[in-house]
């Protein structure tokens, strides 16, 4: 009995790496490292401008303002940092740098990771393409270690073998 609640412990381990989250690696470390940077250069920029107290021509709106970009800029970046595809068992949640979907399995119909883009896309079965930019080529081996675990899913869990066109008689 103990080997078989091994196996069926290895059974789950196997599982929850194959429904691990997608997560860029390069990408999200810059991006979060550019962020703090952000936030610190355009706080100092903002605290140390030279106002009308100090002969300066820089009101306390200009410092706002400055600020205010410094926060825009690292929620963009906190935002890239941020994408993930999620997968379950019943489909894949992608969230990329503006929008969020989720996308059933049976509509997957095609994966790439080739060519000039910068990450995975896929391709639907309504023919739109969905890219993926949580598996970016940036990471190298890692990234093609991870289109190649979604291309599994996909043809583990994805539309069977029988054109949707084939109608059963």
């Amino acid at each position: 009995m103990p080997v078989v609640n091994d196996t069926s412990a290895a059974g789950r381990s196997d599982e929850a790496t194959a429904f691990a989250v997608f997560q860029p690696r390069r990408g999200r470390v810059m991006a979060l490292g550019m962020a703090a940077a952000t936030l610190l250069l355009f706080g100092v920029i903002a605290v140390f401008l030279p106002g009308p107290a100090e002969a300066g021509t820089w009101r306390t709106g200009d410092k706002i303002f400055f600020a205010g970009v410094g926060v825009a800029i690292a929620f963009l970046l906190w935002r890239f940092a941020s994408i993930r595809a999620v997968p379950t068992r019943e489909g894949l949640t992608v969230r990329n740098l503006i929008t969020t979907r989720v996308v059933p399995w049976r509509s997957i119909v095609d994966v790439r990771f080739g060519g000039g883009d910068p990450w995975v896309t896929v391709e639907l079965d309504d023919t739109d393409t969905l890219a993926i930019m949580a598996i970016q080529k940036a990471d190298a081996e890692y990234g093609r270690g991870e289109a190649s675990r979604l291309a599994a899913l996909v043809q583990a869990l994805g539309p069977s073998a029988k054109s949707p066109d084939v109608t059963a008689g």
